[in-house]
């Protein structure tokens, strides 16, 4: 007999967080859902299904995240499974963002994802079980012209979550980090999605055409979201659950290309690489 789980899964109206919403419930699973407001709306989208506790949660508020945190241990007793998902993403060139716009988008998709694992992780710890799954991007592995910001808070979550399994695997949770590439969801809508006011004419040729390119790829894009929402059932029941899970081939091709790269430069670099030990290091 299948042992219900308790997920938490923030960002859940829309996009990967509303797919795996759906998957969690067809799957027999308990669900908190949170989203940034009118949480009856969502509720009524799953027919108010008793496994469902709908919260409202701004998580760049941190006592929100610990108001949200405690409510489902209320309701539910325990959280098995959190879910990291909510955050957007901001095309631009690096010059070209703003102080503030860079803040606002390391205030959700970092700082906010922190508010809400402090907040989580407590619980979890006395349980002396969970898993932790923080939504990356193929952008947290290799970086894009135009995705150079936002790329950096996904890179940044890739390591806080390669920390997280080396810590909280003493305690009996997992940690993982999932890079999706590029899925058919509303990423690139401007609900989801930032362009910078600031263009800058000498990136044309590199941010100016991506800019183009997320506009025509827009709902053309290879992933298929109910896939990666049955991919996140799978890894929720796996008993060893790996640390890094990219998903899409498109990922795949990307990360294997950089390390290709990475180690043609090392390779080609190797004397310099070494060069720089203390002496009594090379004659070890």
């Amino acid at each position: 007999m299948k042992t219900q789980k308790v997920w938490f899964i923030t960002g859940a109206s829309r996009g990967f967080g509303l797919e795996i919403s759906k998957a969690v419930l067809a799957s027999g699973d308990k669900l908190v859902a949170t989203v940034r407001k009118n949480p009856e709306v969502l509720a009524s989208q799953f027919d108010n299904n008793p496994n469902l506790l709908v919260v409202p949660l701004d998580i760049t508020i941190e006592e929100q995240a610990k108001e949200a945190a405690a409510k489902t241990i209320e309701h539910f007793g325990r959280i098995d499974v959190l879910v990291n998902n909510a955050g957007f993403g901001l095309l631009s060139a690096v010059e070209e963002a703003t102080a503030e716009e860079v803040k606002r988008n390391y205030e959700t998709n970092v700082f906010g994802l922190l508010n809400v694992t402090r907040a989580v992780l407590p619980y979890m710890r006395k349980q002396r079980a969970g898993h932790v799954i923080n939504i990356s991007s193929v952008g947290g592995l290799s970086a894009y012209f135009g995705w150079g910001v936002y790329g950096s808070t996904k890179f940044a979550v890739e390591g806080l979550t390669e920390a997280m399994a080396l810590e909280l695997a003493p305690l009996g949770i997992n940690a993982t980090v999932v890079a999706p590439g590029f899925f058919r969801t509303n990423f690139l809508d401007k609900s989801s999605l930032t362009r910078t006011s600031n263009e800058i004419a000498d990136y044309q040729e590199t941010v100016g055409n991506m800019r183009t390119f997320a506009t025509e790829a827009n709902y053309k894009q290879p992933g298929d979201p109910e896939k990666l929402a049955q991919a996140f059932i799978k890894l929720a029941a796996a008993k060893k659950p790996p640390v890094h899970l990219p998903l899409g081939s498109d990922t795949l091709q990307r990360f294997r290309e950089k390390t290709a790269a990475f180690e043609k430069d090392i390779e080609e670099w190797y004397d310099v690489v070494v060069g720089t030990d203390h002496d009594d290091v090379k004659q070890a």
